[in-house]
């Protein structure tokens, strides 16, 4: 591979971790080419787009960002897999999934919003992480819930209010 062609992959790198915003890092050395395929094949069914790439160029890549994500520099060892996801905890759960059949893939790193997880111990956190869109349910149901109440409340004491009414038109009439 010739200079350019690796500024061409460090820059497609860098267009998919800013057009995402989430990527992981894991490691999937050691895996038959049929693993491998029925990875990527679980990856396109969940809208997670899997790329390989040597360690020197994720890193120039991660250079390119805005922020520090120094962090994840230990992790760029070995073989190295990166999965790209507009939600946050998507490949988190895939790799979940998958290692209740296999030791692997491991997660080496993750750069989810700015925030980097590094090691195979924040799996748990990566899955329980929400994603963009429960937040926003989550924030509409609580903004929701107090209009409820008072529309209730103004509901049932509008119905004692036309009762209190009509027992006083009935007493007068």
């Amino acid at each position: 591979m010739n200079r350019e062609e690796k500024n061409e992959v460090v820059l497609e790198l860098q267009g998919q971790m800013q057009e995402f915003g989430n990527f992981y890092i894991a490691d999937t050395s050691s895996l038959s080419v049929e693993q491998i395929n029925n990875i990527r094949r679980k990856c396109f069914e969940g809208d997670i787009v899997m790329k390989v790439a040597k360690n020197s160029l994720i890193r120039k890549a991660i250079e390119g960002l805005d922020g520090d994500a120094s962090e994840i520099y230990e992790a760029l060892k070995g073989s190295s897999s990166l999965l790209f996801s507009k939600t946050a905890n998507a490949p988190a759960k895939l790799i979940k999934a998958l290692r209740k059949t296999s030791d692997k893939p491991v997660l080496k790193a993750a750069f989810i919003d700015s925030s980097v997880y590094v090691g195979d111990d924040q799996l748990n956190n990566l899955v329980s992480l929400k994603s963009r869109e429960e937040l926003i349910g989550d924030i509409i149901g609580l903004l929701q819930s107090p209009a409820k109440n008072v529309l209730s409340a103004l509901q049932s004491g509008g119905n004692k209010i036309a009762g209190i009414v009509k027992t006083l038109q009935e007493r007068e009439g």
